[in-house]
């Protein structure tokens, strides 16, 4: 059956309930995927209490790209039934999913994540409980050399982010992408890996990017980054 936009939105909202109010929801609830504040402490809140409200069968998982799956998980009385969902944005287009398992995590729910990924049509990437998983691991610090090289006055961010995107085929440069993921979040997420690892040059702060942060300037959600 062939549907139009505005058809398929309406016929997609009807199979679709929303609350505000979690734990009077969770109790009839098979999988629960949070997609919170980057914030470890607000996490541990959230999973505590539900972990007393769902049921025994019920699979946790977070949608963190850079906080410890096993952190997240140990404020539960469920570390065998907890892993990461990490989609991508946006959500819609972007079909990776990368599936987290800890130590912790069992096999059965570790293949259940896999199938339910499977069953939204995305492609789900096996991931070990690691600093970035795959796909941040490598592309953090690839944003902040970016950043380095601007810094040391060895290229400008437009002409960085024009031979990335034709010399090596990225859909954005990295100041580009920078811009729409958020500085904030970038710089969240290499503090964080810079305590845990303070010797390595791959997760040291920038200057230029803790300025831009402390102005205020966030990127595309506040109208101006690297970018205007």
């Amino acid at each position: 059956m062939c549907y139009t936009g505005a058809a398929f939105i309406q016929k997609t909202l009807k199979n679709l309930t929303t609350s505000t109010d979690a734990v009077s929801v969770v109790h009839s609830t098979d999988l629960v995927l949070e997609a919170i504040v980057e914030n470890l402490q607000v996490k541990h809140e959230l999973f505590k209490t539900l972990d007393k409200f769902a049921p025994e069968h019920t699979v946790f998982a977070s949608n963190t790209s850079s906080l410890p799956i096993t952190e997240i998980a140990n404020s539960t009385t469920r570390q065998d039934r907890f892993g990461g969902l990490h989609f991508f944005n946006p959500v819609p287009l972007m079909k990776l999913v990368e599936v987290i398992q800890t130590l912790m995590t069992s096999q059965t729910t570790f293949d259940a994540l896999q199938d339910f990924c499977k069953a939204l049509g995305k492609y789900p990437v096996s991931c070990k409980d690691s600093p970035g998983f795959i796909v941040n691991r490598l592309l953090v610090p690839y944003m902040m050399e970016a950043i380095r090289l601007h810094e040391r006055g060895h290229g400008s961010k437009e002409d960085i982010d024009l031979a990335m995107r034709l010399g090596a085929g990225y859909p954005m440069g990295p100041f580009e992408l920078l811009d729409y993921v958020g500085l904030d979040t970038c710089k969240f997420i290499i503090d964080d890996w810079h305590k845990m690892d303070p010797d390595n040059p791959l997760f040291a702060p920038s200057p230029m990017l803790n300025k831009l942060v402390e102005e205020g300037k966030l990127g595309k959600k506040t109208g101006e980054g690297f970018y205007k």
